[in-house]
């Protein structure tokens, strides 16, 4: 008898209940193709997610489950583990609470925690509130700095890809004038081998091809425009590039983009978190992906934020959910499809 095609379970937060989250959620999983890539399960809010199905996609089931084993994951179904069921009071859209907040963290926990407990194979996010976070005492700067504490991740990156544009923060949330000083040989080499053995395991690249943005204009020409590529960034290339890494540069950023859209290279690595998104989101603002380098988990997010002026509205945007979610089985399915084909 033939097995069946292995489809990996995908855990699916809703993020912030009263942003665009539940409506995403509905809106993509309206696309029947995604169940033929994997079983999606939503970890959410009952109230939240029933608005949501009731506005956008009426003709799709709500079937609840409290364990991942009792989905249907079929089309037409929507598979929810109800860890919330908010008075509406506390669901009104564009409104953060403690209690969603509070709820929006949950989703996040018990989706790692079913990652690490073999039931799911992947975690994909949806768009959180780091003020609601806060609210419900939960001082996380974002998603990173949570999956990493819950993960024992000893060292994570960022990395946005849309399509095979693919581009590593060196730095994230800081100020502008703080990133000369996060900059350091150490960390960019930590970094390089860190992109490195993460898109040789989850995309299948035998010798990542790697260049390296610099921070100054036209690469410091020299040391007129800066030193930060002549103290940190060339030795940092120069030791990696040592070790057997394909890293190349410090080039000018305003013509590595372009390189890298014409295939010259697999990724980027980008000095600060601008310098980066501005290329891609405008190649790719409607289907960016975030990927969290460096977890035991493997953990796909959407390129945007709550949108609470959205919420509500029907109008938000699926294509970087879904883009989640199918590289999220993509990356499941080079780490554990081999093993588990037929595995339902």
């Amino acid at each position: 008898m033939p097995r069946k095609p292995f489809r990996p379970l995908l855990a699916l937060t809703m993020g912030d209940p009263v942003g665009v989250g539940p409506e995403i959620l509905v809106l993509a999983l309206r696309d029947a193709s995604l169940y033929a890539d994997c079983r999606p399960l939503i970890l959410g809010d009952l109230t939240a997610l029933g608005r949501a199905r009731d506005a956008l996609a009426p003709e799709l089931d709500l079937h609840l489950v409290e364990h991942p084993r009792e989905g249907r994951y079929t089309p037409g179904t929507l598979d929810l583990m109800a860890l919330s069921h908010l008075d509406p009071e506390e669901c009104r859209y564009g409104l953060p609470t403690p209690a969603a907040g509070a709820a929006m963290v949950s989703y996040i926990l018990t989706g790692i925690r079913l990652c690490q407990e073999g039931e799911a194979h992947g975690l994909v996010t949806g768009p959180i509130s780091k003020m609601a976070m806060h609210l419900a005492g939960f001082p996380y700067p974002g998603h990173t700095e949570l999956l990493a504490e819950k993960t024992g991740a000893a060292e994570v990156a960022m990395m946005l890809t849309g399509g095979n544009f693919r581009v590593v923060l060196a730095t994230i949330h800081v100020a502008l004038a703080e990133v000369p000083v996060r900059l350091s040989h150490e960390g960019l080499v930590r970094l390089f081998r860190l992109t490195d053995a993460a898109l040789r395991r989850d995309f299948g690249l035998p010798r990542p091809r790697l260049g390296v943005a610099a921070l100054n204009p036209h690469a410091g020409e020299g040391g007129l425009f800066g030193t930060e590529e002549r103290e940190i960034i060339i030795p940092a290339v120069l030791e990696a590039h040592g070790t057997g890494l394909d890293v190349t540069g410090p080039f000018p950023a305003d013509t590595l983009f372009w390189r890298h859209a014409q295939g010259e290279f697999d990724a980027i690595i980008a000095m600060y978190h601008d310098q980066g998104l501005i290329p891609l989101k405008l190649l790719h603002f409607m289907d960016a992906v975030n990927v969290t380098l460096g977890l035991p988990i493997i953990r796909t997010s959407v390129d945007h934020g709550t949108a609470y002026n959205l919420a509500g509205t029907g109008t938000a945007h699926p294509g970087s959910l879904k883009a989640a979610i199918r590289l999220a089985a993509h990356m499941a399915h080079r780490r554990f499809g081999a093993g588990e084909s037929g595995a339902e």
